[in-house]
Protein backbone atom coordinates (compact mmCIF):
# COMPACT_ATOMS: atom_id res chain seq x y z
CA UNK A 1 0.00 0.00 0.00
CA UNK A 2 1.35 3.44 -0.85
CA UNK A 3 2.73 6.11 2.09
CA UNK A 4 0.32 8.59 3.37
CA UNK A 5 1.58 11.85 3.86
CA UNK A 6 1.95 13.29 7.09
CA UNK A 7 1.95 16.79 8.51
CA UNK A 8 2.46 16.19 11.94
CA UNK A 9 2.29 13.66 14.71
CA UNK A 10 1.48 14.82 18.21
CA UNK A 11 2.57 11.96 20.90
CA UNK A 12 0.59 12.95 23.75
CA UNK A 13 -2.98 14.91 23.74
CA UNK A 14 -5.57 15.25 25.62
CA UNK A 15 -7.98 16.84 23.89
CA UNK A 16 -8.39 14.78 20.81
CA UNK A 17 -10.48 11.85 22.70
CA UNK A 18 -10.73 10.35 25.92
CA UNK A 19 -7.37 9.91 28.13
CA UNK A 20 -3.41 10.33 26.38
CA UNK A 21 -3.63 9.60 23.00
CA UNK A 22 -1.13 10.34 20.15
CA UNK A 23 -2.76 12.18 17.27
CA UNK A 24 -1.79 12.13 13.84
CA UNK A 25 -2.80 14.70 11.47
CA UNK A 26 -3.24 13.80 7.73
CA UNK A 27 -2.11 16.16 4.67
CA UNK A 28 -5.11 17.50 2.45
CA UNK A 29 -8.48 18.46 2.90
CA UNK A 30 -11.36 19.03 0.99
CA UNK A 31 -12.52 21.93 3.41
CA UNK A 32 -11.24 25.60 2.98
CA UNK A 33 -12.85 27.13 6.18
CA UNK A 34 -12.86 30.45 6.32
CA UNK A 35 -11.49 30.60 10.04
CA UNK A 36 -9.02 27.12 9.05
CA UNK A 37 -6.53 27.43 12.38
CA UNK A 38 -4.14 24.68 10.35
CA UNK A 39 -4.48 25.88 6.62
CA UNK A 40 -1.22 24.80 6.04
CA UNK A 41 -2.88 21.28 6.02
CA UNK A 42 -5.14 21.70 3.31
CA UNK A 43 -3.28 20.99 0.21
CA UNK A 44 -0.17 19.15 -0.85
CA UNK A 45 2.80 20.82 -1.63
CA UNK A 46 3.45 21.30 -5.23
CA UNK A 47 7.47 22.21 -5.17
CA UNK A 48 7.23 25.09 -6.49
CA UNK A 49 9.77 26.46 -4.11
CA UNK A 50 9.25 29.67 -3.16
CA UNK A 51 9.55 28.58 0.35
CA UNK A 52 13.28 27.97 -0.06
CA UNK A 53 14.58 31.12 0.48
CA UNK A 54 12.58 31.94 3.34
CA UNK A 55 14.36 29.07 5.62
CA UNK A 56 16.46 30.80 7.99
CA UNK A 57 18.99 27.67 8.32
CA UNK A 58 18.64 26.25 5.02
CA UNK A 59 16.27 22.91 6.31
CA UNK A 60 14.47 23.12 2.65
CA UNK A 61 16.50 22.44 -0.90
CA UNK A 62 15.39 21.16 -4.08
CA UNK A 63 16.38 17.98 -5.21
CA UNK A 64 14.96 16.13 -8.39
CA UNK A 65 12.06 19.04 -8.89
CA UNK A 66 11.27 18.37 -5.73
CA UNK A 67 11.50 20.74 -1.80
CA UNK A 68 13.19 18.36 0.50
CA UNK A 69 12.66 19.20 4.16
CA UNK A 70 15.27 18.44 6.78
CA UNK A 71 14.21 17.96 10.37
CA UNK A 72 17.21 18.52 12.18
CA UNK A 73 17.71 21.57 10.69
CA UNK A 74 14.57 23.13 11.38
CA UNK A 75 14.04 25.25 13.92
CA UNK A 76 9.89 25.47 13.67
CA UNK A 77 10.16 28.90 12.77
CA UNK A 78 6.88 28.37 10.08
CA UNK A 79 8.41 31.28 7.75
CA UNK A 80 8.03 28.34 5.26
CA UNK A 81 4.18 27.95 5.26
CA UNK A 82 3.89 31.84 6.02
CA UNK A 83 5.07 32.26 2.24
CA UNK A 84 3.32 29.14 0.82
CA UNK A 85 0.74 30.57 -1.92
CA UNK A 86 -1.57 27.59 -2.32
CA UNK A 87 -2.16 26.31 1.87
CA UNK A 88 0.69 23.92 2.25
CA UNK A 89 4.11 22.84 3.97
CA UNK A 90 7.12 21.17 3.17
CA UNK A 91 7.19 19.98 6.35
CA UNK A 92 5.55 16.87 5.60
CA UNK A 93 6.87 13.23 6.03
CA UNK A 94 5.64 9.81 3.74
CA UNK A 95 4.63 7.53 6.04
CA UNK A 96 4.13 3.29 5.35
CA UNK A 97 1.74 1.72 7.95
CA UNK A 98 4.97 -0.06 9.41
CA UNK A 99 6.53 3.14 9.60
CA UNK A 100 3.68 4.92 11.45
CA UNK A 101 3.26 1.83 13.76
CA UNK A 102 7.23 1.90 14.80
CA UNK A 103 6.45 5.49 16.13
CA UNK A 104 3.02 4.36 18.11
CA UNK A 105 4.86 1.58 19.68
CA UNK A 106 7.53 3.99 21.05
CA UNK A 107 4.82 4.98 23.13
CA UNK A 108 2.60 2.78 23.26
CA UNK A 109 2.99 2.18 27.29
CA UNK A 110 1.88 5.57 27.96
CA UNK A 111 -1.13 6.13 25.67
CA UNK A 112 -4.75 4.97 25.66
CA UNK A 113 -5.64 4.96 21.76
CA UNK A 114 -4.64 7.10 18.56
CA UNK A 115 -6.77 9.52 17.20
CA UNK A 116 -6.25 10.78 13.17
CA UNK A 117 -7.28 14.21 12.21
CA UNK A 118 -5.95 16.50 9.68
CA UNK A 119 -6.69 18.37 6.86
CA UNK A 120 -9.45 15.28 6.93
CA UNK A 121 -8.31 12.24 7.89
CA UNK A 122 -11.28 10.40 5.80
CA UNK A 123 -9.71 11.23 2.70
CA UNK A 124 -6.89 8.43 3.36
CA UNK A 125 -9.67 6.23 4.93
CA UNK A 126 -8.29 2.89 3.06
CA UNK A 127 -5.14 3.54 4.55
CA UNK A 128 -6.46 4.31 8.38
CA UNK A 129 -8.46 1.27 7.59
CA UNK A 130 -4.85 -0.81 7.60
CA UNK A 131 -2.92 1.66 10.46
CA UNK A 132 -6.23 1.14 12.73
CA UNK A 133 -6.36 -2.80 12.71
CA UNK A 134 -2.73 -3.32 13.55
CA UNK A 135 -3.08 -0.34 15.88
CA UNK A 136 -5.73 -2.65 17.37
CA UNK A 137 -3.58 -5.77 18.02
CA UNK A 138 -1.50 -3.34 20.15
CA UNK A 139 -4.80 -2.95 22.69
CA UNK A 140 -4.67 1.00 21.66
CA UNK A 141 -8.23 2.36 20.69
CA UNK A 142 -9.00 4.38 17.63
CA UNK A 143 -10.72 7.34 17.01
CA UNK A 144 -11.49 9.34 14.12
CA UNK A 145 -11.63 13.35 13.92
CA UNK A 146 -13.50 14.68 10.84
CA UNK A 147 -15.53 16.84 8.81
CA UNK A 148 -18.13 14.42 8.44
CA UNK A 149 -18.19 15.17 4.74
CA UNK A 150 -18.35 11.48 3.38
CA UNK A 151 -21.06 9.42 3.13
CA UNK A 152 -20.25 6.66 5.96
CA UNK A 153 -22.77 5.13 5.15
CA UNK A 154 -21.57 4.02 1.21
CA UNK A 155 -20.24 0.13 1.71
CA UNK A 156 -17.08 1.15 0.49
CA UNK A 157 -16.23 2.88 4.18
CA UNK A 158 -17.53 -0.35 5.68
CA UNK A 159 -14.25 -1.76 6.89
CA UNK A 160 -13.22 1.76 7.74
CA UNK A 161 -16.09 1.88 10.03
CA UNK A 162 -15.82 -1.03 11.84
CA UNK A 163 -11.70 -0.65 12.32
CA UNK A 164 -12.46 2.74 14.00
CA UNK A 165 -13.91 2.79 17.80
CA UNK A 166 -15.24 6.19 17.46
CA UNK A 167 -15.90 9.25 15.12
CA UNK A 168 -15.75 12.69 16.22
CA UNK A 169 -17.76 15.22 14.01
CA UNK A 170 -17.63 18.89 13.18
CA UNK A 171 -20.71 20.52 12.50
CA UNK A 172 -19.53 24.24 11.80
CA UNK A 173 -23.08 25.70 10.88
CA UNK A 174 -26.28 24.27 10.79
CA UNK A 175 -27.96 26.37 8.10
CA UNK A 176 -26.82 24.95 4.76
CA UNK A 177 -26.13 28.41 2.89
CA UNK A 178 -23.63 29.55 5.21
CA UNK A 179 -21.85 26.20 5.97
CA UNK A 180 -21.08 26.09 1.34
CA UNK A 181 -20.34 29.98 2.09
CA UNK A 182 -17.39 28.94 5.15
CA UNK A 183 -16.30 25.98 4.00
CA UNK A 184 -17.07 25.58 0.03
CA UNK A 185 -18.79 22.34 0.76
CA UNK A 186 -22.77 22.11 2.27
CA UNK A 187 -23.82 20.03 4.92
CA UNK A 188 -26.53 17.38 4.38
CA UNK A 189 -23.86 14.86 4.16
CA UNK A 190 -22.62 15.67 7.94
CA UNK A 191 -25.85 16.18 9.25
CA UNK A 192 -26.47 12.49 7.75
CA UNK A 193 -23.22 11.36 9.05
CA UNK A 194 -24.07 12.42 12.11
CA UNK A 195 -26.84 10.38 12.51
CA UNK A 196 -25.60 7.27 10.83
CA UNK A 197 -22.67 6.86 13.41
CA UNK A 198 -24.75 7.49 16.25
CA UNK A 199 -27.15 4.98 15.53
CA UNK A 200 -24.11 2.65 15.19
CA UNK A 201 -23.32 3.86 18.61
CA UNK A 202 -19.76 4.53 16.93
CA UNK A 203 -20.32 8.90 17.62
CA UNK A 204 -17.89 10.03 20.81
CA UNK A 205 -19.00 13.89 20.31
CA UNK A 206 -19.87 16.75 17.77
CA UNK A 207 -17.53 19.61 17.54
CA UNK A 208 -18.68 23.40 17.05
CA UNK A 209 -16.55 26.51 16.54
CA UNK A 210 -18.23 29.14 17.97
CA UNK A 211 -17.89 32.35 15.84
CA UNK A 212 -19.38 35.47 17.12
CA UNK A 213 -21.14 37.83 14.47
CA UNK A 214 -20.32 35.47 11.32
CA UNK A 215 -22.57 32.77 12.44
CA UNK A 216 -25.75 32.03 13.69
CA UNK A 217 -24.45 29.88 16.82
CA UNK A 218 -28.13 29.32 18.62
CA UNK A 219 -29.59 28.01 15.84
CA UNK A 220 -26.52 25.77 14.98
CA UNK A 221 -25.96 24.60 18.99
CA UNK A 222 -30.09 24.03 18.98
CA UNK A 223 -30.20 22.54 16.02
CA UNK A 224 -27.46 20.25 16.87
CA UNK A 225 -28.32 19.65 20.22
CA UNK A 226 -31.69 18.55 19.19
CA UNK A 227 -30.01 15.99 17.15
CA UNK A 228 -27.90 14.74 19.67
CA UNK A 229 -30.30 14.21 22.09
CA UNK A 230 -32.29 12.18 19.33
CA UNK A 231 -29.46 10.09 18.71
CA UNK A 232 -29.16 9.44 22.28
CA UNK A 233 -32.63 8.44 22.85
CA UNK A 234 -33.66 6.54 19.80
CA UNK A 235 -30.68 4.31 20.59
CA UNK A 236 -30.55 4.65 24.55
CA UNK A 237 -26.99 5.54 24.89
CA UNK A 238 -27.78 6.82 28.44
CA UNK A 239 -26.84 10.14 26.82
CA UNK A 240 -22.89 9.89 26.05
CA UNK A 241 -22.75 11.72 23.13
CA UNK A 242 -20.33 14.93 23.63
CA UNK A 243 -21.46 18.21 22.69
CA UNK A 244 -18.20 20.27 22.48
CA UNK A 245 -18.14 23.69 22.17
CA UNK A 246 -15.10 25.29 20.85
CA UNK A 247 -13.91 28.99 21.16
CA UNK A 248 -13.00 30.73 17.99
CA UNK A 249 -9.34 32.10 18.10
CA UNK A 250 -7.06 33.53 16.24
CA UNK A 251 -4.25 31.28 16.46
CA UNK A 252 -3.18 30.11 13.28
CA UNK A 253 -5.83 31.35 10.97
CA UNK A 254 -4.36 32.97 7.60
CA UNK A 255 -3.50 36.30 8.17
CA UNK A 256 -5.49 38.07 4.79
CA UNK A 257 -8.78 36.74 6.40
CA UNK A 258 -8.06 37.96 9.61
CA UNK A 259 -7.23 40.96 7.82
CA UNK A 260 -10.19 41.19 5.38
CA UNK A 261 -13.53 38.95 6.42
CA UNK A 262 -12.72 37.94 9.98
CA UNK A 263 -11.02 41.75 11.09
CA UNK A 264 -13.91 42.33 13.31
CA UNK A 265 -14.32 39.09 14.72
CA UNK A 266 -12.94 38.30 18.13
CA UNK A 267 -13.28 34.93 20.57
CA UNK A 268 -16.45 34.60 22.12
CA UNK A 269 -16.83 35.56 25.64
CA UNK A 270 -17.22 32.80 28.44
CA UNK A 271 -21.13 33.97 28.89
CA UNK A 272 -21.90 33.66 25.53
CA UNK A 273 -19.99 30.00 26.05
CA UNK A 274 -22.15 29.56 28.94
CA UNK A 275 -25.65 30.49 27.70
CA UNK A 276 -25.13 27.88 24.70
CA UNK A 277 -23.84 25.52 27.41
CA UNK A 278 -27.15 25.64 29.02
CA UNK A 279 -29.08 25.71 25.48
CA UNK A 280 -27.99 22.51 24.72
CA UNK A 281 -28.33 21.19 27.85
CA UNK A 282 -32.10 22.35 28.25
CA UNK A 283 -32.29 20.38 24.77
CA UNK A 284 -31.16 17.03 26.31
CA UNK A 285 -27.32 16.78 25.77
CA UNK A 286 -26.00 16.37 29.01
CA UNK A 287 -22.67 16.31 27.76
CA UNK A 288 -21.20 19.70 26.84
CA UNK A 289 -17.83 20.85 26.88
CA UNK A 290 -16.24 24.34 26.26
CA UNK A 291 -13.11 24.24 25.21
Amino acid sequence: MKKAKINKIIKFSNVDGPGNRMSIFFQGCNYNCLYCHNPETINKCNSCGICIDSCPVGALTMVDSKVCWDKKLCVECDRCTEVCMINSSPKTIDYSVEELLEEIKKVSGFIRGITVSGGEATLSYKFITKLFKEVKKLGLTTFVDTNGSLDMSENIYSEFIQATDKFMVDMKVWDEKAHNNLTGIDNFIVKKNIEFLGDLGKLYEVRTVVVPKLLDNIETVTEVSRLISEINTRNQLDKNVIYKLIKYRHIGVRKEVLEGKLLEISSPVDKMMDELSLLARRNGVQKVIII
